[in-house]
């Protein structure tokens, strides 16, 4: 593959979340890989620096008896736990409590990390704005650094902002639809609305991603980060896609720091028209 521009002058610098400065803009999850070694080989390709974990499944061992984290190098990577799967305020709280206990004994810099979901129903996955708000405050109080999954609401994720999360993630759309950004106005006036007198505050969209231009277009609208599993893990080559997906972070970054060309009604033509031979239509 070829080597991707690594150049932090030329992506317009680091990333900082929560006290840490990031190289990396693309956060990937670890669920849905058909086994452990294809998840470590798409990590590496991805080219992220934080991956993220299900604290439940922590727990759970696969059918060789092996766990997760002996496929994840945590001395390499910075893990951001997630409170997928929690349908309440105090059920987050717990989970992200856990997922603490458990990167301590690791010593891992993500331990005082908290990816948070607050999840509304099993249908739509779709965040509970009440509970977010919540488990958000109740968290942030407790000393975590909170990267909060919300919705597209530009209302709520001020909310969450002033509630005092390291960073509001909106989601593109559904967890896992594969339907890319569905609102690309509500993502713009988030980055707006949160960046206004704080230009340095991080937005991460999260969720929906399908593939490499969902990613672009995220990085197109201004957002600081993108966190996506489903997107690699289910593709039909996941290492061919995390690749992608590594070079969409830059392609997007580097467009949105370049300056897009407005859109216009009619064409431009491109070389001017003194000297044309021949025939113009209207003149």
């Amino acid at each position: 593959m070829a080597t991707l521009v690594q150049d932090e002058a030329v992506l317009g610098g680091s990333l900082e979340v929560g006290g840490r400065t990031l190289t990396s803009r693309l956060i990937v999850g670890t669920g849905k890989y058909p086994n452990y070694p294809t998840m470590a080989a798409c990590l590496d390709a991805s080219g992220t620096e934080v991956v993220t974990v299900a604290v439940r499944r922590e727990r759970l061992i696969d059918a060789e008896g092996k766990s997760l984290l002996e496929f994840v190098d945590t001395d390499r990577y910075t893990i951001l736990p997630n409170t997928a799967g929690c349908f309440s305020a105090d059920d987050a709280v717990r989970v992200a409590r856990l997922g603490r206990e458990i990167l301590d004994q690791l010593d891992n810099p993500g331990k005082d990390w908290v990816k948070l979901e607050v999840l509304g129903d099993k249908k739509t996955l779709l965040p509970d704005p009440v509970g977010t708000l919540e488990a958000t405050k109740e968290l942030v109080a407790d000393g975590f650094k909170v990267l909060c999954y919300s919705s597209d609401d530009p209302i709520m994720a001020l909310r969450i902002k002033e509630a005092g999360a390291a960073s509001v993630m909106p989601a593109g759309s559904p967890i896992g639809s594969g339907q890319g950004v569905l609102n690309p106005h509500a993502i713009a006036l988030i980055l707006e609305l949160l960046k206004e007198g704080d230009a340095d505050y991080p937005v991460i969209v999260d969720a929906g991603v399908g593939t490499a231009s969902d990613v672009s277009i995220a990085f197109e609208l201004g957002a600081d980060g993108v966190l996506l599993n489903t997107g690699i893990a289910h593709a039909k080559d996941p290492l061919r896609m995390a690749h992608a997906m590594r070079h969409a972070t830059a392609a997007g970054r580097l467009a949105y720091l370049s300056g897009r060309i407005g859109k216009k009604k009619y064409a431009n033509a491109s070389s001017p028209w003194e000297g044309v031979i021949g025939y113009i239509p209207g003149e």
